[in-house]
């Protein structure tokens, strides 16, 4: 077995705290990676809160892993030592299903092996995750980081860009599309940024005035606040797919499916803790879409990561230590961060 150390939550309410604990010795297709950074995700703070139910404890969270490959099993073939490697959200899948045998693994209809609070394949070995020094997955799981990319901004780009550039991809976000993104957090920033390299006219859609200098000098064409009511009713019937980065259950997403055109699409990418309550007849009256978008698959992360290098797109972030998790966590929920936490495994 490999030891390891990390940050772990014991219960729902208590705060992370130093761990200790063991990782598989490598199989042959395995791949031993040295954790340098990790990204703080929201949903991080769900699964140790137990907001979403079904927290296994210990957790050791984190699905934004950015490393060097350490070791790698006698039959590896993809990777070798020294690699710039990360681990997204999930460590493997059944390999078999319909969806996993067209490179959807993410869908995978047997559920995918979560990176955390979940799995092994054994069904019986809990998974724990990427705030920790090191991590052993199986070569398919792993995806190589371009060395354009340094590692601490390619970090969370293993959930906050493969979660935006999915449903940008597959909705077709590209020249003469008009995209909205509603939220300038921790994915919403990746969305303007991808969504501008893909040759879209992109709009942000804010509670608040406070972070249009920063949306555009990100590359968004235009900023527009949800108080403006003016605006919003000029932007009506305007784009052609919106994605809604919030977790709010508060949301009045009436107001964004308006801004739809006939057919298109608003994307909900962020999950939040409570019900939303939604009427159809904004849907029904132009043909509107409601649709989600969860993560994206190996391949396409891969593809989202070598695209990110290709046009130079990396995530605003603000480096953390171990020991400062717990505050972190706090302004996340305040909304106090731009744009996205990554904690310095080194610290740990």
């Amino acid at each position: 077995m490999i030891k390891a150390k990390g940050i772990a939550a014991q219960a729902a309410k208590a705060p992370l705290g130093p761990f200790d604990f063991e990782r598989r010795d490598p199989k042959d297709h395995d791949v031993v990676i040295d954790i340098k950074f990790c990204g703080i995700c929201h949903s991080d703070i769900h699964t140790v809160r137990d907001e979403w139910g079904a927290a296994r404890y210990p957790i050791v969270p984190g699905h934004e892993i950015a490393g060097v490959v350490r070791a790698i099993g006698p039959k590896v073939t993809n990777f070798e030592v020294g690699d710039h490697v990360g681990v997204g959200c999930f460590v493997d899948s059944c390999r078999e299903c319909t969806n996993c045998k067209q490179d959807l693994d993410n869908y995978c209809l047997n559920g995918m092996n979560s990176t955390y609070n979940g799995f092994e394949k054994d069904g019986k070995t809990p998974t724990q995750g990427g705030y920790s020094d090191v991590i052993v997955v199986d070569e398919n799981y792993v995806l190589r980081i371009p060395k354009s990319l340094p590692l601490d901004k390619a970090a969370p780009l293993l959930c906050a860009g493969i979660t935006v550039y999915s449903p940008l991809m597959h909705w077709k976000a590209g020249p003469g599309k008009k995209v909205g993104v509603v939220g300038l957090g921790g994915l919403g920033h990746m969305a303007v940024k991808i969504a501008r390299a893909m040759g879209a006219e992109v709009t942000v859609l804010s509670h608040s005035d406070k972070k249009k200098e920063d949306a555009l000098r990100m590359g968004a064409h235009h900023f527009i606040s949800s108080s403006d009511k003016g605006a919003f009713q000029n932007r009506a019937g305007s784009f052609d797919l919106i994605i809604n980065t919030v977790s709010s259950a508060d949301l009045n997403l009436a107001t964004y499916f308006a801004l739809l055109k006939l057919d298109a699409t608003l994307v909900s990418v962020g999950a939040p803790d409570k019900p939303l309550s939604i009427h159809p007849i904004s849907l029904i009256m132009q043909r509107r879409n409601y649709a989600g978008s969860l993560i994206g698959s190996i391949k396409e992360t891969q593809e989202m990561l070598d695209f990110c290098a290709k046009h130079n797109i990396t995530p605003e972030i603000e480096m953390v230590k171990a020991d400062q998790v717990n505050e972190a966590y706090e302004r996340v929920l305040k909304s106090d961060v731009r744009y996205r936490f990554v904690i310095d495994i080194a610290t740990v």
